[in-house]
Order: structure tokens, then C-alpha cells, then sequence
């Protein structure tokens, strides 16, 4: 058993360490379509489609290493992957603020998704929470930051991921121990191999496919949220970070307050329908909302969108043992980076195509009304294909619990 004390002091760490590596992420985001136009001296259309194959390579990268660092996780630990990560990201961003053309980006996006763990805690609301904190300041510092220029949030993204290697390198503990460490395999430690693992866990393909649906819709956001807002609203870094700031304080608040709540009441199989129908609502009334205020009253409608994540993961890693946990999240993260690399070409060539100079019908909200109906989808598959039997127990969903494992038993009478 791991001492309280080191648990506890982990947990803060590794809670830290996310939070940061996401404001680093986010803090960026206000500042794209402006730097991309200074940068390329494209007009805001041609900007968006130049961010979407930035996108593309990061996920690329990410879909071919994925299983390979997954495994790597697992062989190793967590810490010296972890740790990888962290300083590999700072020196993405570092390149970033220094590029002097388009193709020096992709330099950057390359060592950023080859590096890329998948397994950085294994809490899942405690993910929840500090996606939502991280999102919330991110892009408000970065909106602050981008009204001194659009490279300055790359060199503060930079220096946020420098300080979080030194937190890693001189506090972070080791959270797998040698117990549950696995020999490396090589057929295991590839994009397909890692999928085609996942078929010895019953119920894991289903909600595989529920994932690849949601985070298709959702990689809507990450390509196209601040063109939409700079091209249909004018809004300046500072209102497009202030934006992404409400809907993360949104977000962190319903993994914090609302999903320990909602869980044990409803169950996971509902709570999850629950976040689906609500991201769905989320997407179209975005896709409707021709003035900046609407944005606004969508985020804080359909805020229980963040019911969904964490309940169609503790689901999926409920069939699976503590020694392959890295395993699954590298074929998630598969999963993910597909998405991400076929959403982001797609929703930023709808942008603009329906933005473009020439088009016949002009409808900047177009790739949030294809995300909808995406989401639909995947409602449509949890709802027929993975039924009540397959979700984990609602005790198994925690916001912030511990630093070990998932501990794993034969739940196949629920399943």
C-alpha cells in the first residue's frame, strides 16, 4: 500500500503538473488566427485551413507514438515519460515563438506529438478538474498576453512548461510500482496493435467508437473556436481568451461540484447520456449564435456537457487490468488522434469554404453544426450498443481519489 502522505503529496503534484500543462496549451489559443495571418500574410479563412494541417501532423505524430510511449509507461513508469513530455512541449513552444516562416511550425508540432503521453494521471475527474482550471486561465492569460503581440503567449507557454519539468525532475514521485510494470512488446507498441489488444476486453470496441465520434466533434473546437470568433464576432485575443475562460471555469465547476453528485444518483451509463445530449445542444447553439452574447448563454445552457468524459472512460477502463492501463490509454489516445487528425482537415475547410470571398451561402457556425451531428451519432451508438450492464459502479468515479493504479476485479456480472 502506498503511505497516505506520499498519496496525498502525488496527487497535489501530479494535479499541479496538469494544470499547468494545460494553461501552457491553452494559453496559445486566443493568439492563432493572428499569428497565423502575420506569420503566413493569409486572410483569416486560408489562416484556419493553414492551422488545421498543423493540427494534422501533431495528431499524426501522436497516432503513430502513442502506443509506443503508452507501453513505454508501462515498462518504466509514469515519472521518466511524464517527465519527457513536459520539456519536449517547452521546446515546441519555444520553436513557435521563433519561427520565421509556416514549415518551421511544423518542426515543432512533430516533437510535440511524438512526445505526447497519454497517461499523465489516471484519475479521471481529477483530469476533469484540471482540464477545466487549466482552460479557464490559460486563455485569459493568453488573451492578456496576445495584446503584446501573438508570439509573446508562445514564450509564456514556453517558460510555464520549463517551470513544470523542475517541479517533475525534483518532486514528483513514482506512481506504477514494480509490481504492475510489464515487459516492453514490440507488436504491442503500435497504433494497430494497441487497438487490436483492446479486443480481449469485452465491451471496449462499442465505447470505442462512442469516443471516436465525440472526440471527432470535439476536435471542432481546438480548430476552429477562435477563427469563428475573430471572423464572426471581430473579437480581439482578449474576448476570444475571456470565452474559452468562461467555459472552462464552467467545465471545472461541474467536475467538481456537480459530477460526484450527479454519479452516484444516475450511475455512469446515464451520467454519460446525460454529458452526450448536452454536448450535442452545445454544438448546434453555437453553430445558431450570429451575436457574441449568445456564446455566452450556450456555454453556462449547456455546461453539463462536461458529464460525459470521465464516466465513458472509467466505463472503458473498468474492463481492463492495472498492468495494461498505460496500454488503453495509448489506444485511446489512437483513437483520439485520428479524430484529430481527419477533424481538424474537415471542420477547418468548412470554415473556409463558408467564409471564403466566393462562396454562395456564408455560414461561419457550419463546422458546430456538423460537430452536432456527430455527437448525435455517438449518442445513437451508446444508447443501442452499450447498454446499462457495461458501466463501472458509480463508486468507481471519484473526482480526485488516489495516486495508484485503477484497481481492477472481474466486474463481468455488471458488464
Amino acid at each position: 500500500m502506498l503511505d497516505e502522505k506520499f498519496v496525498r503529496r502525488g496527487l497535489f503534484l501530479v494535479f499541479l503538473i496538469l494544470l499547468l500543462d494545460i494553461i501552457g496549451i491553452a494559453i496559445i489559443v486566443p493568439v492563432l488566427p493572428t499569428y497565423l495571418e502575420e506569420l503566413t500574410g493569409a486572410n483569416v479563412s486560408d489562416a484556419a485551413i493553414d492551422g488545421g494541417w498543423l493540427l494534422l501532423v501533431y495528431a499524426a505524430m501522436q497516432f503513430l507514438f502513442a502506443p509506443l510511449i503508452g507501453n513505454l509507461s508501462d515498462r518504466f513508469g509514469r515519472r521518466p515519460i511524464l517527465l519527457a513530455s513536459v520539456l519536449t512541449f517547452a521546446i515546441d513552444n519555444l520553436i513557435c515563438a521563433l519561427a520565421t516562416s509556416y514549415w518551421m511550425l511544423f518542426v515543432g508540432r512533430v516533437l510535440a506529438g511524438i512526445s505526447h503521453d497519454g497517461n499523465r494521471a489516471k484519475n479521471f475527474g481529477l483530469i476533469g478538474i484540471a482540464f477545466g482550471s487549466g482552460f479557464a486561465l490559460g486563455p485569459v492569460i493568453g488573451g492578456l498576453l496576445g495584446e503584446l503581440g501573438p508570439r509573446v503567449p508562445f514564450y509564456g507557454a514556453a517558460a510555464l512548461s520549463f517551470i513544470n519539468f523542475l517541479l517533475g525532475v525534483f518532486l514528483l514521485p513514482e506512481t506504477l510500482d514494480k509490481a504492475h510494470r510489464r515487459r516492453f512488446e514490440w507488436r504491442r507498441a503500435n497504433p494497430l496493435g494497441a487497438l487490436r489488444q483492446m479486443r480481449n476486453y469485452p465491451g471496449i470496441g462499442w465505447v470505442g467508437l462512442v469516443f471516436f465520434l465525440f472526440w471527432m466533434a470535439h476536435s471542432v473546437y481546438p480548430s476552429v473556436w477562435s477563427f469563428v470568433s475573430s471572423y464572426r464576432y471581430g473579437w480581439s485575443e482578449g474576448e476570444i481568451g475571456l470565452s474559452l475562460g468562461i467555459f472552462g471555469i464552467g467545465g471545472a465547476m461541474v467536475m467538481a461540484f456537480v459530477l460526484p453528485r450527479v454519479v452516484p444518483r444516475l450511475g455512469e451509463w446515464r451520467t454519460a447520456v446525460l454529458g452526450l445530449i448536452f454536448t450535442a445542444l452545445g454544438a448546434a447553439g453555437y453553430a445558431a449564435a450570429w451575436q457574441g452574447w449568445m456564446i455566452y448563454a450556450v456555454i453556462i445552457a449547456t455546461a453539463l456537457e462536461s458529464l460525459a468524459d470521465p464516466p465513458l472512460r472509467s466505463i472503458a477502463a473498468g474492463h481492463v487490468p492495472p498492468s495494461a492501463q498505460g496500454e488503453l490509454q495509448g489506444a485511446l489516445t489512437s483513437i483520439g488522434s485520428i479524430t484529430t487528425i481527419i477533424g481538424p482537415l474537415i471542420f477547418t475547410q468548412i470554415f473556409g469554404y463558408f467564409t471564403s470571398p466566393t462562396t454562395t451561402v456564408s455560414f461561419s457556425g457550419a463546422p458546430y453544426a456538423l460537430a452536432s451531428c456527430f455527437v448525435v451519432g455517438a449518442l445513437a451508438v451508446f444508447w443501442l450498443k452499450a447498454p446499462k450492464r457495461l458501466a463501472v459502479a458509480a463508486e468507481h468515479i471519484e473526482p480526485a481519489v488516489s495516486m495508484a493504479e485503477p484497481r481492477y476485479s472481474d466486474r463481468s456480472a455488471m458488464h
